[in-house]
């Protein structure tokens, strides 16, 4: 047992000696060399200056600028191309990619051979794309800064983090500006998208044929539209804030099975949700306020739940054109709205008046948008007092028999600059 022993810490302290640290100034093809006769586990420190792109990293090592070190590509593909596994890229500032949407030409490109690639603590200025990871599992790209192009129309520039049929991503704590898309997701399943920043762009995150996903504790900041989260089943949309989104703060579109959980939508511009064609979704304890239209759901989404969630202060509270009752409680507890004048005799924090948002004029209107000419006509008025004195003339549509006295406010963490 010694002897293997002391066979083990041999051959530990041989591979030990054989990874080496290389020490790499900006001077001609210094980079490239080291690259080139590096081998696996070992470790490429580069000076302060600006090096010439684009490499490709094709051994399992560690590149690290040390935050003072610049990578220039020759604005043709990616400036940065990791194509073998357990490679780690830290510290870098990358420019210089080239403009094909084709080739999704990127700061940095992480292969599918690239399996368990750690991208962390680089800042990424002016690619078309920011970080791709392209069919690989496992990678991690985190506390990176990423702003993307202003020099093509909006729909026409790159994305910050773009995932395409890659298992177990986490894309963490990265701030991201500008471009189209802030985390572009497609045919990617078991991936962890948390704590990031996103502001200037289409969407802030955007999702397709996503499964078994987790979108936590991001912020949305002035995007036209910030949690968009398309064909995907059991994702857990938890502890986002969406402020001041254009469109929409959150939309589910062919989305069944999912949480929505603790999130805040508040200042946005049209919708705080747009619920299409989703069902059997959970919202919990959300904050949707001062937007056009709390929610509008539509196209059939059905058995969804709603419960514990604040509607405060926005012009329509729902929107829903339906011929039956739908019940927004659960077990008892309904949700709060900002606009229900209500009384709770009993003390047990839930009204004693069923809540409606809506009544057959709203109906009217959104299907015959003309007939606003006859709000202020007495017909109307009388239609609505005759409503509200007699709930049983109304159509169908949301009802939430036991909302709440209080609000429930989620109370989520600002971002801090890093």
């Amino acid at each position: 047992m010694l002897r293997l022993l002391a066979l083990l810490l041999i051959m530990f302290s041989a591979a030990t000696a054989m990874a080496r640290e290389w020490q790499i100034a900006p001077e001609g093809e210094a980079l490239a060399i080291a690259l080139q006769n590096a081998e696996a586990g070992d470790i490429i420190r580069l000076a302060p200056g600006t090096y010439k792109g684009p490499i490709e990293i094709d051994k399992s090592i560690v590149l690290d600028g040390q935050s003072h070190a610049h990578v220039i590509g020759n604005e043709q593909g990616s400036v940065v191309t990791i194509l073998a596994k357990d490679v780690t890229v830290r510290g870098l500032k990358i420019t210089g990619s080239g403009s094909d949407g084709e080739t999704k030409d990127a700061g940095i490109t992480i292969s599918k051979t690239a399996d368990r690639a750690l991208v962390e603590h680089n800042e990424l200025i002016g690619n078309l794309v920011g970080i791709d990871i392209h069919g690989t599992k496992n990678a991690l790209v985190q506390k990176n800064k990423i702003e993307g192009r202003l020099d093509h129309r909006m729909n026409a520039r790159g994305n910050g983090v773009y995932v395409w049929n890659a298992t177990g991503s986490k894309v963490i704590g990265n701030d991201i500006r500008y471009g189209r898309d802030g985390i572009f997701v497609n045919t990617s399943k078991k991936n962890v998208f948390e704590g990031n920043r996103m502001r200037d762009l289409r969407f802030a995150i955007h999702y397709m044929h996503a499964n078994n996903s987790v979108v936590r504790g991001n912020t949305s900041l002035a995007n036209h539209l910030g949690y968009a989260i398309m064909y995907s089943d059991n994702v857990v949309i938890e502890n986002n804030l969406s402020r001041g989104d254009r469109d929409h703060g959150i939309m589910l579109n062919y989305t069944n099975k999912s949480t929505i959980i603790g999130n805040r939508v508040e200042e946005g511009g049209e919708k705080c949700v747009f619920i299409y064609n989703a069902h059997k979704n959970q919202f919990n304890q959300n904050l949707f306020a001062q937007c056009q239209i709390g929610i509008h759901f539509t196209a059939g989404s059905e058995r969804n739940t709603f419960a514990q969630n604040s509607f405060i202060s926005n012009r329509t509270q729902v929107k829903y054109v339906g011929s039956k009752w739908v019940d927004w409680s659960v077990e008892g507890k309904g949700n709060f709205w900002s606009d229900h004048s209500a009384f709770d005799l009993d003390g047990n924090g839930i009204a004693d008046a069923a809540y409606r948002p809506n009544d057959i004029m709203d109906h009217v209107l959104w299907t015959q948008p003309a007939a606003k000419s006859l709000l202020g006509s007495p017909a109307v008025q009388l239609i609505r007092w005759s409503q509200s004195a007699f709930p049983a003339l109304l159509p169908g549509g949301v009802v939430d028999k036991a909302p709440l006295m209080q609000p429930v406010l989620p109370n989520l963490k600002e971002w801090e600059e890093r």
